[in-house]
C-alpha cells in the first residue's frame, strides 16, 4: 500500500527538515487529520496538533499516538507564547487574516525555533499561467505515480491573498524569512527566530 499523496503532504519534508536540533516542542497548526503532526512526533519528543474541524481532529485522535489534539482556533485559543521549537501549518493561513496568523505564529515559536508555513496563495492570470500550466502538468504526474489523497478538511477558495501580497508580509513580519513559490500551487515561508 502506498503511502498517501497530495499537495500539501508532498511538502511536509520542508518542515521536517527545518526542525532545530533539541528541539523538544512542536506545534501542528491546522493540523487536520494529524498526519503531519504524526511525523514530527518521530523526531520532536512533545507534539500539539491544533484545529477547528471536528471530524478531522476525530481522525486524528484515532491513531491512539500521544499526540496532544486541541479542539479550538489558533488565534484565540490559550497557547502558550514563546513555548515551541518548531511550528508548522500546512493549507492554513488563508483560511485567516494572514497578517494575524503569521503575527500569532511569531508570538508562538521560542528563539532559535524554526516556524515553517506551506500555504496556498491566489496567482495573477494571464501573467502566471505559464506557471500555472507547469504546475497542472507536474501534478497529474505525480498523481499518476503516487494516487491522490483527498484530506476531510473545509477548504477555502479563491485563496484572499495573492503570492507576491505573502511574500511582502512575511518579509515586513518575519525578517530574514524565505519565501519560496513551489510548483505545485503552494509557496512555503521558512523563519528561525
Amino acid at each position: 500500500m502506498r503511502e498517501p499523496w497530495n499537495h500539501n503532504i508532498h511538502y511536509h519534508p520542508q518542515i521536517l527538515q527545518a526542525v532545530p536540533p533539541g528541539a523538544e516542542r512542536a506545534l501542528d497548526v491546522g493540523c487536520g487529520e494529524g498526519m503531519l503532526a504524526r511525523k514530527l512526533r518521530g523526531v520532536v519528543p512533545q507534539v500539539t496538533g491544533i484545529d477547528l474541524h471536528t471530524p478531522s481532529l476525530e481522525l486524528a485522535r484515532s491513531h491512539g499516538d500521544d499526540i496532544e489534539y486541541i479542539h479550538g482556533d489558533f488565534l484565540e485559543y490559550p497557547l502558550e507564547s514563546v513555548s515551541y521549537d518548531v511550528i508548522g501549518s500546512v493549507a492554513t493561513i488563508h483560511h485567516v487574516d494572514a497578517r494575524t496568523a503569521l503575527l500569532r505564529l511569531r508570538d508562538l515559536l521560542r528563539p532559535g525555533g524554526a516556524l515553517v508555513v506551506i500555504g496556498v496563495a491566489r496567482s495573477n492570470l494571464p501573467r502566471d499561467l505559464p506557471r500555472e500550466l507547469a504546475g497542472v502538468a507536474a501534478s497529474w504526474a505525480h498523481r499518476a505515480v503516487k494516487g491522490h489523497w483527498e484530506h476531510p478538511s473545509p477548504t477555502v477558495w479563491p485563496p484572499p491573498v495573492t503570492f507576491p501580497e505573502m511574500q511582502s508580509l512575511a518579509a515586513d513580519l518575519l525578517p530574514g524569512a524565505t519565501f519560496r513559490r513551489h510548483l505545485l500551487f503552494r509557496y512555503s515561508i521558512t523563519w528561525r527566530k
